[in-house]
């Protein structure tokens, strides 16, 4: 089953979102009650969800203050990091405990579809900068070549991060699986780099570029 019917309202361009001068950020409550509108506590999946998501939190933090001179926004990446994967429970992925009716490669542009669906109490709190994390933030980044060439059930538009903020967490999620056997595991970054060229050599080459922006000089092993 195709996901693009369910994004039909979404504009084409992926900037697309509402502007504030000063957005609010976004309370630890306010961030822990959407998850659990949609994530019961005490299940496998809510389990699965809020490890993986601390996970990625915590790494994207580190990762963040490595680059303190570029001014990553924190308190956003602290939210964005834990509501990154929010379409999971939308998507048929019974390993994960996920009993939804889409593919899991559509769990990113949902859980856009899904963020900006909520509002909030307080005008100036909006979660359509999170939105794009969520749509964004699959494999390396995913292009509207990698969909048409692959034919992927996804719209038809570029689907990579753009602000640094965006990248962190894209980078610190590659290290991180949620499937029960590697659950709390930490991939060693040789691994995360053969992942993202077997998915293809544009994954494995902007994931080698966030690497030597994140962490040190691409090590020569690492060279194709």
């Amino acid at each position: 089953m195709s996901c693009k019917r369910d994004l039909e309202h979404l504009k084409t361009d992926p900037t697309h979102m509402k502007r504030f001068s000063a957005p609010k950020p976004i309370p630890h409550a306010t961030v822990r009650k959407i998850i659990e509108t949609y994530y019961r506590p005490g299940t496998p999946l809510y389990d699965i969800f809020m490890d993986h998501a601390e996970k990625v939190t915590q790494k994207s933090l580190i990762t963040a203050e490595r680059v303190a001179h570029l001014n990553p926004d924190m308190a956003f990446i602290e939210a964005a990091a834990m509501l990154h994967d929010i379409g999971i429970f939308m998507t048929h992925s019974p390993a994960i405990h996920c009993t939804g009716e889409h593919p899991y490669i559509c769990h990113g542009v949902l859980g856009r579809q899904l963020l900006e669906s909520i509002e909030l109490s307080i005008d100036s709190m909006d979660l359509s900068r999170h939105a794009l994390v969520c749509e964004r933030h699959t494999g390396a980044g995913i292009t509207v070549e990698n969909i048409r060439t692959n034919r992927l059930p996804l719209p038809e538009r570029d689907l990579v991060p753009v602000t640094l903020e965006e990248e962190i967490i894209c980078f610190a999620d590659k290290f991180y699986s949620k499937k029960p056997s590697r659950r709390g595991m930490e991939k060693d970054l040789m691994e995360v780099t053969a992942e993202m060229f077997k998915l293809d050599r544009s994954h494995g080459e902007r994931f080698l570029g966030w690497v030597e922006k994140f962490i040190e000089p691409i090590p020569a092993s690492f060279d194709e």
